[in-house]
């Protein structure tokens, strides 16, 4: 693997944060991590320095305030581009994205061109995947321990930003992702200005934007066992109203024709 690195922002995940690292750690230990705390009051950020203190693999960056989930991410993409990381990979810190998936994401970015292996000259011919979204909603892919009105919650908002915006991809909230370096810079991250819940629609919106190749592989969402969700209402809604926003000027704009999905029902590819 060339410098691949996982990102994990937090906010009061003491009780999390030590096992996800060491589980991402075994998953794929040539991968280093970023834990990204921003001044968790209890304690997450100490944790986060004792686990770099003994394993050079892990780097933490502190922030001084509680900005929301689209500002670590920029903060932390930010620091991983100028730090030469190439993949970059978005993870949660309660245990709901499984690192032990890990490889499955990386190896659908394009494990030859990832891992440092020649590509085989039948892949050589098709565009290669820029953004690997970790999917829910895919064949294959599921959810343990929601309760049937969260399922419903999240399924309706990836329907409704999907119609909205024109998006081909199934899970368009998925925080799950794996990004090629060169993708992230031509996203532009400068015109990314969603900071809460609905980031994660905001990059994907860019990525269709910039004509990214968007790969979703099944993947397993755990519900957290541990700490209490910042999931709320008032965040919700503050989502929904910015993708109305953006559906509004998108349609104004040309947009690359969709790729046809590849890969069966373990994979599916698209243009963002």
């Amino acid at each position: 693997m060339t410098r691949a690195l996982v990102v994990i922002p937090t906010y009061n995940e003491r009780e999390n944060i030590a096992m996800i690292v060491e589980r991402v750690r075994v998953a794929v230990p040539e991968a280093s991590v970023l834990i990204v705390d921003d001044s968790s009051p209890d304690g997450t950020g100490r944790i986060a320095d004792e686990l770099a203190a003994t394993d050079a693999s892990v780097q933490v960056l502190h922030r001084t305030e509680k900005n929301g989930l689209g500002a670590a991410y920029l903060d932390a993409f930010g620091w991983a581009l100028a730090e030469g990381f190439d993949p970059i990979v978005q993870m949660d810190a309660d245990g709901s994205h499984l690192p032990e998936q890990l490889p499955t994401l990386l190896d659908a970015l394009g494990a030859p061109g990832v891992l440092g292996v020649d590509a085989p000259e039948t892949a050589r011919a098709t565009p290669p995947v820029d953004l690997v979204i970790g999917s829910r909603w895919i064949d294959g892919g599921s959810i343990e321990n929601w309760p049937r009105h969260r399922q419903w919650l999240s399924r309706g908002g990836s329907a409704y930003a999907r119609w909205v915006l024109r998006l081909p991809t199934r899970d368009v909230t998925a925080g799950y992702r794996a990004f090629r370096a060169d993708a992230l810079r031509r996203i532009r991250l400068d015109d990314v200005h969603t900071r809460g819940y609905g980031f994660q629609v905001d990059m994907l919106w860019h990525a269709r934007e910039a004509g990214l190749v968007v790969v979703e592989v099944p993947v397993t969402f755990v519900e957290r066992v541990k700490g209490r969700s910042k999931m709320s209402p008032a965040i919700v809604i503050e989502a929904m109203l910015r993708v109305t926003g953006w559906g509004i000027r998108s349609r104004f704009r040309r947009h690359p024709a969709p790729q046809p999905a590849r890969g069966g029902s373990t994979a599916r590819r698209s243009r963002a």
